[in-house]
């Protein structure tokens, strides 16, 4: 979600990429969530951090504790930022589609609204 929330508020402008410690499959609901603010999610595929070459970025921001001590490991020689976003993860919410469903938005929200104040963005920054 990450990455498609920096891709849709500014469009060519960052270079952002995601990935996790494991290899994760397509969520079906992310695809749901993302697609009811206008953002395609069907040509994303899960990454590892392995998949990533890590020397070209300035800042890496992580979203869960393991993911965090696993970009800490292999960037504790590079000159680095790493940023930990503690966000819930929606992939544990149980109860009806609905629920789930509301479970992801209000992460695609923590997240959209941590973005915009991290890299200051505006509406302008989008055009």
């Amino acid at each position: 979600m990450a990455e498609g929330l920096m891709q849709k508020l500014f469009p060519g402008r960052i270079y952002v990429r995601s990935a996790g410690v494991r290899q994760g499959k397509v969520d079906p609901f992310v695809d749901a969530v993302m697609a009811e603010i206008g953002v395609d999610m069907g040509k994303h595929r899960p990454k590892t951090f392995e998949d990533l070459d890590e020397s070209g970025f300035d800042l890496i921001v992580t979203l869960a504790p393991e993911a965090h001590h696993k970009a800490l490991e292999m960037t504790r020689t590079d000159a680095m930022d790493v940023e930990y976003w503690p966000t819930m993860d929606p992939t544990l919410a149980t109860g009806s589609r609905e629920q789930i469903l509301n479970e992801y938005r209000t992460v695609r929200v923590q997240l959209m609204m941590r973005i915009k104040k991290r890299f200051d963005w505006s509406p302008s920054a989008a055009d």
